[in-house]
């Protein structure tokens, strides 16, 4: 009988990666060991905010002023507060609680937001 394939298949060999070399592999895991299991060890420190570029994706312009800030914010919580309620009322139980706790969340900092905007706004 002939078989297709010969016993064992015939394959080339692995070609080396330079990416995987043995002492880079054990470096990197005691990186990470140390990072996480031990406190006494030196970590790298995260860069700030202002130093990553990541975070000029989403810009507020400096010169809007506050009101029309808070205005924004009050309208972007009650459509999420909507869209959670929604979302509520078509899942299972579960589901449906974290959905209404996290829509109360939402409508309670929009009522915070439209309290601080009552009160900067002067009376006529």
């Amino acid at each position: 009988m002939f078989k297709a394939t010969p016993n064992p298949p015939d394959v080339d060999p692995i070609p080396y990666d330079p990416a995987l070399d043995p002492q880079k592999i054990k470096a990197a895991t005691d990186r990470a060991i140390n990072f996480y299991l031990n406190p006494g060890a030196l970590k790298i420190s995260i860069p700030s905010a202002s130093s990553c570029k990541a975070n000029r994706i989403f810009l507020i312009d400096p010169t809007v002023d506050e009101e029309t800030l808070l205005v924004e914010a009050c309208e972007s919580l009650a459509a999420a507060s909507d869209m959670a309620r929604d979302i509520g009322d078509t899942v299972d139980n579960p589901q449906r609680r974290a959905m209404l706790m996290l829509h109360q969340v939402i409508m309670l900092s929009e009522l915070m937001v439209n309290r601080v905007l009552d009160g900067r706004r002067v009376p006529n």
